[in-house]
């Protein structure tokens, strides 16, 4: 359960989020790098000043930088997600694993 870096450059960062359990989602928040993600199992909903996309196994989706947006995990779920410039240099993340 939780997250784990899968590979890491110095433009682009990929991680999956495995097992991550049940959750409402956090307040929105702005991040200072792109994100884009795949759903390998479970449910969720990326909620966003754009919208409201609800995710299942094989969806994909794209948060451009600068887009206030939250994650409510419907199902438990596991994903894979890169961002770039890699989270962990925009200050949100250390590597783990």
């Amino acid at each position: 359960m939780g997250q784990r870096y899968l590979a890491s450059g110095s433009r682009v960062a990929m991680r999956l989020w495995s097992e991550q359990p049940a959750s409402s989602g956090k307040p929105q928040a702005a991040r200072d790098y792109e994100t884009v993600g795949y759903v390998i199992s479970g449910r969720a909903r990326l909620v966003s000043e754009d919208g409201t996309l609800d995710l299942g196994p094989g969806d994909s989706w794209v948060v451009p930088a600068g887009v206030e947006h939250t994650y409510e995990i419907v199902e438990e779920l596991t994903a894979v997600e890169a961002t770039a410039p890699p989270a962990q240099q925009a200050g949100r993340d250390a590597p783990t694993g």
